[in-house]
């Protein structure tokens, strides 16, 4: 296997949403605005030694928000979804 950029994957999501869906199989990380479906695939087996099933991605604009009168954006930021191979989990 190649060796991938371990800069794909900044970090695992930590919610309420993704620590529920973390019983089914699936973890939520984000990753970097040009990772793909394959690199992140890759990346994940590389870096946690499980086997992924399936890689979902999820491309999430800003949004408006106001500080008094102070108008900003919150960042973009691009997660994925990854389903692993039944049986495997990521400690």
């Amino acid at each position: 296997m190649a060796k991938f950029d371990q800069s794909i994957i900044k970090k695992m999501r930590i919610s309420e949403k993704a620590t529920q869906s973390q019983a089914g199989g699936k973890y939520i990380f984000d990753v970097a605005k040009s990772a793909n479906k394959i690199s992140v695939k890759h990346a994940v087996e590389q870096q946690y030694q499980v086997k992924v099933t399936q890689v979902n991605i999820v491309n999430n604009q800003g949004k408006d928000r106001r500080y008094g009168k102070t108008s900003g954006t919150t960042s973009d930021f691009k997660k994925a979804i990854v389903t692993l191979k039944q049986g495997q989990k990521i400690e």
